[in-house]
């Protein structure tokens, strides 16, 4: 039961996370233009380098060390202190890289210095810890009130584009002052450290093994951005960053799954319990296609009118943007799957650093001739074949390990269902003029035709699944 409560608390923090932006997103976009918010989508990819590099893997390294040793309240505090403390060093060190490269760059300087606090906001990020111990609650009530208060900030006092550097401290310092509620929480767990004892850059190490998987994942999260906006606009890197953040608003429902098991599969895996983990993985990989299937299908149909309801005629170009990314909903669902819920937990670390760093050379290899050729859709399409290419090395990687027989028994059962939807409400969009209720209309007429259809589909195994939660749910009471 409390895995299913974690998952629908973390389901809901990401989707509202990414729900702020979604209500301001119309309201920003036109009262920043495209100029504005661009430059606002520019300078946070780039500060997200300086937040990467200060936080060295801390997030999927502690998150894993904690579920390993939560049992023990001696071990936990230790490590949670040993870890926290060598963040702080390695977050200020990346502080300092920040003010060198702020004294050679003197483009969008104020934009820049309100990003940086984000950089302090990385060293109170603990949620690292909460997620270890499977305590999701406390993360999501905390930051939920921090962002209402920001959302409530932003309509109130950004009124022009000349409030840009305003708005880029508003969503700053409500990261920091998030991040810091979440410390009186620490004491129903850990206890102070043993100063005698402890080792800080024994972690190090560690950490940094898993610190290569994010900096490859960074080159084809936020390079593609900077890219953009090098090499064609500040304006053109704003209508990649709509897209990519009304992809990762939907991904928020798939990938909340990964960041749920990784510390049940972990602890699993540390009683020594190899078939479970297995089973854990076959019934992931099930539900998260499920979701992200009429997901994909979904967003890439009804992308182009979405668009011009949503950000505004202005921003046309970010329906075919949106349109490709589509296709990224069903390759990160797949490869949190088998990346975060079972190459990390298990100590495949070099596995899924190879799958990532395979990832990120096809993105640099294609990013360069696509953006020259086609711009921010090429961008985007060196984002999708990246995709590809990690999942299809991460079922080489565990091909002898898990059987994928099992793994894609019974997808189709998703696919046609998800197909079908998406004629239905492509066609429904070409025939009926933009506005709200028939863009309303395409929503619902889809979500109805994917649920009856996967519910015909599927019965036996829906069947199955409840009555196997059902029992699940007995044992942990």
């Amino acid at each position: 039961m409390r895995l299913v409560k974690n998952y629908l608390y973390n389901v809901f923090y990401q989707v509202f996370v990414l729900l702020v932006p979604f209500i301001t997103l119309p309201y920003i976009t036109r009262v920043l233009k495209p100029t504005g918010y661009g430059i606002q989508s520019f300078t946070n990819s780039n500060i997200q380098y300086f937040v990467l590099i200060g936080s060295i893997g801390v997030a999927l390294y502690g998150n894993r060390q904690i579920a390993y040793y939560r049992d023990d309240k001696e071990k936990t505090s230790q490590i949670f202190w040993e870890i926290f403390f060598m963040r702080a060093i390695t977050i200020t060190l990346a502080m300092v890289a920040f003010f060198v490269f702020l004294n050679f760059n003197k483009s969008y300087r104020n934009a820049y210095l309100m990003q940086s606090i984000l950089i302090i906001a990385a060293a109170f990020d603990i949620s690292w810890f909460f997620m270890g111990v499977e305590n999701f609650k406390v993360t999501v009530l905390r930051n939920v009130a921090i962002k209402l208060i920001s959302l409530v900030c932003i309509f109130t006092f950004v009124k022009t584009s000349n409030d840009l550097t305003l708005y880029i401290a508003i969503l700053s310092l409500s990261q920091l002052i998030g991040n810091l509620t979440l410390f009186p929480y620490l004491k129903h767990y850990i206890h102070k450290p043993n100063w005698k004892s402890l080792n800080i850059w024994r972690h190090f190490r560690p950490s940094l093994v898993l610190f290569v998987p994010q900096i490859a994942t960074q080159i084809y999260l936020v390079l593609n951005k900077t890219m953009v906006g090098n090499m064609v606009s500040v304006e053109a890197a704003g209508f990649y960053d709509g897209s990519d953040k009304i992809v990762k608003m939907v991904l928020a429902i798939v990938t909340a799954t990964g960041t749920v098991m990784l510390p049940h599969v972990a602890n699993t895996f540390a009683k020594g319990r190899m078939d479970q983990v297995k089973q854990y993985l076959y019934k992931s990989f099930d539900f998260v296609s499920a979701v992200s299937i009429p997901l994909m299908f979904g967003i890439a149909t009804v992308g182009p009118n979405f668009t011009i309801l949503f950000f505004g005629k202005d921003y046309q170009p970010v329906g075919p943007l949106m349109m490709i990314e589509s296709i990224v909903i069903l390759m990160i669902a797949w490869s949190n799957v088998l990346g975060v819920q079972y190459l990390l937990p298990t100590g495949h670390n070099k596995e899924y650093t190879i799958s990532v760093t395979i990832g990120a050379g096809v993105n640099l290899i294609l990013n360069v001739p696509m953006i020259l050729w086609l711009g921010a859709n090429g961008a985007m399409i060196s984002t999708v074949v990246s995709e590809i290419s990690v999942t299809a090395y991460q079922l080489y990687v565990i091909r002898r390990e898990l059987k994928l027989g099992e793994l894609f028994k019974g997808i189709w059962r998703y696919f046609v269902p998800g197909m079908v939807m998406g004629i239905v409400v492509w066609f429904i969009g070409f025939k009926l003029p933009i506005s709200l209720f028939n863009l309303i209309f395409q929503v619902v007429t889809g979500l109805i035709i994917y649920v009856l259809l996967a519910y015909t589909f599927n019965k036996a195994k829906i069947k199955y699944l409840v009555d196997e939660i059902k029992k699940n749910n007995r044992r942990q009471v």
